[in-house]
């Protein structure tokens, strides 16, 4: 456990030197692609190093980006639904009926699947972000995959899901190494909106933030009680500010 726990240190240090000699770069949302990529109804189980329910509402998190930045091109992929895999959410399909959708039937990697390279290629945009079911394998081989083909990467860490903590951090590593930007949902968000007085910005973020990411939302919450019930308790006047 001691020289497990020494070489995932020693490569997280080395992930991160390399990673720092690629140079800053910030999302565009019109150099951006939303990569919705193997998240099967089958394949969800698997995805044990996070909490079901949170990762569930990662998931489609990720999935609904689309729907806030509306000018995300949206590129949905499966690995052979035949099988135990199976389909994307029914949920995930509605959210957008028009996009290309690319049933690979064999290839592990999607950028092995030259109609999956060509929907890609289709958008003209560079930066591509993307989450998946299993991290080590479907989110690391496509990124660092689109890594090799000159492509800027946004790996989602909390929507892309793997059977063990200890195979999650590799993966990053890994990811890391090759120049992926290893991120959380709120960066993304914040990157591709970049003002809250943008459109999107306040009045389109805050409510997706509060259905998936209840942590802030309730700050936002609490905070529009406190300016309309307008008291002050007992006590709390004494509060440093």
């Amino acid at each position: 456990m001691k020289f497990t726990t020494a070489l995932l240190s020693a490569g997280l240090m080395v992930g991160t030197a390399l990673a720092d000699s690629f140079p800053f770069e910030r999302l565009d949302k019109n150099d951006s692609v939303l990569v919705i990529l193997d998240m099967q109804e089958g394949l969800y189980s698997v995805a044990r190093d996070w909490d079901a329910t949170l990762y569930r509402d990662s998931m489609m998190a990720h999935a609904s980006l689309g729907t806030l930045f509306k000018d995300l091109p949206v590129i949905m992929t499966t690995s052979t639904e035949i099988g135990p895999n199976g389909v994307l959410p029914q949920e995930i399909l509605d959210m957008y009926p028009d996009a290309p959708l690319i049933k690979r039937e064999g290839e592990v990697n999607a950028w092995d699947n030259s109609d999956f390279r060509a929907a890609i290629k289709a958008t003209n945009r560079t930066q591509i972000i993307i989450a998946g079911i299993v991290t080590d394998v479907c989110t690391a081989f496509l990124a660092r995959s689109l890594r090799a083909e000159g492509y800027s990467v946004w790996a989602n860490l909390e929507a892309s899901g793997t059977t063990t903590k200890e195979i999650r951090d590799i993966a990053n590593d890994q990811m890391l190494r090759a120049g992926v930007n290893v991120v959380s949902l709120f960066a993304i968000i914040c990157d591709l909106m970049r003002d809250w007085r943008h459109t999107p910005g306040a009045a389109e973020v805050f409510p997706f933030i509060d259905r998936y990411m209840p942590a802030y939302g309730m700050v936002a919450r609490a905070h529009r009680a406190a300016i309309e019930n307008g008291t002050v308790l007992t006590g709390e006047d004494l509060l440093p500010r």
